[in-house]
């Protein structure tokens, strides 16, 4: 019950004089004598209108409902406080529906500010309304004393922190004398959350750094040294380095390392764990990358096998699709050992699937794995693999210090060199055969254009008509001969879909009318620009992630978003973003403010973030705090032995199995 945190309070500690009533209060407090009522108007405008007069004026108080009852229980000539949502009629104050309460005298002021808590018309149709509650919090908090609900954190954080305790924050939540005590109690508790959470999280890491086995890549060898020093198709940036330096000062501890690598969308972040498993098998262990679908495992495999075709190391693919025989085969060699690197999708988690020494797992794309699938990678070997999990969306820092606060993790904020920026602009419906005539001057340069549709997630049919719609008018502007044109979509069957992704790939069309498949995926450095139709309909995630699809390549590229001429707020204010940065970090954070955390994709999956009062965009100050101070508790006490960090080891005690605490992989 005392988790039942109220919204809002009412002020009730003040009576105003009716003269002071302004349109700039908004719930006011009077008190007077009850003039006269009268019932006023007739059928559905009926009202019962009732007079307070005080030493300065006068109120009508208005009531439309329950008119016998109110009328019958309303004394006039007597003292009443009158409370509720002040409005004007015609430049006179008026409450409509007051609360109204007969002054007696031993009746005494509220000297506390009343709590309006959340309920549920479930909860109302069994008399547990706002006020119900706030009377049964009310007596709770008058039986229970300060032992009965003990201080968790130790002295020196309270008078570090400036907090107050405990049973005040819980006291004063929900029975403030004022607003200063409210935000004492507030910040108190937003603190305690948030300090618990990230405590937590830095006793886990800190277990894994020092209790985890792991493998030993105790050498920098020769086909690292070969391909960084002959083969790398460019310089490394500044953060690509930094990466590598983090990923092999893990693996060389004997203790396993879990990584989270986030980089935007073309931060080379395919180099860094190519590097990294060669590094794996130059110690001889092996080394497989997974990714969520066979379009992406068949682009990495692609990719990789060009990278490394000057050395003497061959990568295989498995997939579902992977022929019988090729399986057999591919399945006999990581059995033996003779096969030092795999790129696969989830087929590489079956139980068939046996390695001789796995020693690093790379999951690409990690939000599209859930937290189990990634744990069977585990045990694929007798000591569990380094796990280096990769996301081209970019997480906003507060969210990544929570949802994956268990994992180290390595920002990637650079672009390789040559990389041009996307010039990102937004044009509305009339304005589509400019953008059409801009394309075809593009192909007349060569290059290649991509062109999406929404899914409109209600339907599969009206998806499809969508996108046939879409593609019909594409062709009209751009007739064969002269122009090829693919199409990808969910109803196609994968050899369908995967023929026409390969023709877009050889350049053998010159455009891409596409849904959102795309948008993990293909690489095709000439594609130059990309049309998103509907663009309103889309988060700014999935924008960034589709945009990312163009500009990798030396050629300047462009985005285009087109929209209808009616857009929301919300709307305009994503499509400013996506026009202004290119920076995934930004749009992230404020995709996290737009939208919240609990719909961002790439949380993890082992539950929510279970935050009652902090807010991650609100208390980044909180939860910098927070961070800063479980981080400087575990790193003095891991185990938290010492005495004045019993009262939080005790806590922690007994909060185990109540929280979705998963290991992430």
């Amino acid at each position: 019950m005392l988790h039942h945190f109220p919204y809002r309070h009412i002020d009730k500690t003040k009576i105003l004089k009716i003269i002071d009533l302004t349109t700039a209060v908004e719930y006011a407090q009077v008190k007077g004598v009850l003039l006269y009522t009268e019932v006023m108007g007739e059928k559905s405008s009926k009202r019962l209108v009732s007079y307070l007069k005080d030493d300065s004026g006068i109120i009508e108080l208005t009531w439309f409902k329950g008119l016998n009852w109110v009328e019958k229980s309303l004394k006039p000539g007597e003292l009443y406080t009158a409370f509720g949502r002040l409005s004007f009629f015609m430049g006179k104050p008026q409450i409509v529906h007051p609360e109204l309460e007969l002054v007696t005298e031993n009746g005494s002021k509220k000297n506390y500010l009343e709590p309006v808590y959340p309920t549920t018309e479930k909860l109302k149709a069994r008399q547990l309304g706002a006020r119900q509650i706030a009377t049964l919090v009310q007596a709770l908090l008058t039986i229970l004393q300060e032992k009965d609900l003990s201080e968790n954190l130790p002295d020196y954080l309270l008078q570090s922190g400036k907090l107050i305790s405990r049973y005040k924050a819980y006291c004063h939540i929900h029975f403030p004398a004022n607003q200063e005590q409210y935000n004492h109690a507030l910040r108190r508790l937003k603190f305690e959350e948030l300090f618990i959470t990230q405590l937590r999280l830095a006793m886990v890491r800190s277990e894994r750094h020092r209790y985890s086995k792991g493998v030993k890549f105790e050498k920098v060898g020769e086909l690292f040294n070969e391909f960084y020093h002959k083969h790398l198709p460019f310089t490394l940036t500044g953060a690509q380095k930094r990466v590598l330096k983090e990923i092999r000062s893990d693996t060389v501890t004997g203790h396993q390392m879990n990584r989270l690598l986030q980089g935007d969308v073309g931060s080379g972040k395919t180099i860094v764990a190519l590097l990294a498993m060669l590094l794996a098998i130059d110690n001889g262990y092996q080394a497989c990358l997974m990714a969520p679908t066979e379009i992406l495992a068949q682009q990495h495999y692609n990719s990789l096998q060009d990278l490394l075709k000057e050395l003497p190391i061959q990568v295989h693919l498995l997939t579902g699709s992977t022929k019988a025989a090729a399986r057999k085969s591919i399945l006999k060699d990581l059995a033996e050992g003779t096969a030092q690197m795999v790129v696969g999708t989830h087929a590489l988690i079956e139980e068939v699937v046996q390695f001789q020494n796995l020693g690093l797992a790379v999951i690409d794309e990690q939000h599209r794995f859930g937290v189990a699938q990634r744990a069977r990678l585990w045990k694929k070997a007798p000591v569990p693999p380094h796990i280096l999990v990769m996301t081209a969306t970019p997480i906003p820092r507060t969210l990544a210090m929570t949802a994956y606060g268990d994992l180290d993790y390595s920002v990637m904020d650079e672009l390789p060199p040559g990389r041009q920026p996307i010039t990102t602009v937004h044009r509305y419906d009339d304005q589509r055969s400019r953008v059409m005539d801009f394309i075809k001057e593009e192909i007349a340069l060569g290059r290649q254009a991509y062109i999406i549709f929404p899914l409109i997630e209600e339907s599969d049919k009206l998806d499809y008509e969508n996108l046939m719609q879409g593609y019909e008018n594409v062709k009209a502007y751009f007739p064969e001969p002269k122009y090829w044109i693919s199409m990808v979509h969910g109803r196609q069957t994968p050899d369908v879909k995967e023929t026409n992704m390969q023709r877009f790939v050889a350049g053998d069309t010159q455009i891409m009318v596409s849904t959102t498949v795309i948008e993990v995926g293909v690489n095709v450095p000439n594609a130059s620009v990309m049309v998103i139709e509907s663009a309103e309909k889309f988060g700014l995630s999935q924008l960034h992630q589709l945009r990312g699809r163009v500009g990798r390549g030396s050629e300047k590229s462009y985005c285009i978003l087109i929209t209808s001429n009616k857009l929301s707020n919300d709307a305009k204010e994503r499509l400013k973003i996506m026009t202004a940065t290119n920076n995934g970090f930004e749009i992230a954070e404020k995709d996290l403010e737009l939208r919240g955390p609990g719909e961002i994709e790439g949380t993890r999956q082992s539950g929510a973030l279970n935050l009652r009062l902090a807010d991650l965009i609100k208390d980044k100050v909180i939860l910098d705090a927070a961070k800063q101070y479980a981080e400087q508790i575990i790193e003095s006490d891991p185990d938290l032995a010492a005495a004045e960090n019993v009262r939080l080891k005790n806590y922690l005690v007994s909060l185990q199995g109540k929280t979705p605490w998963s290991k992430i992989s």
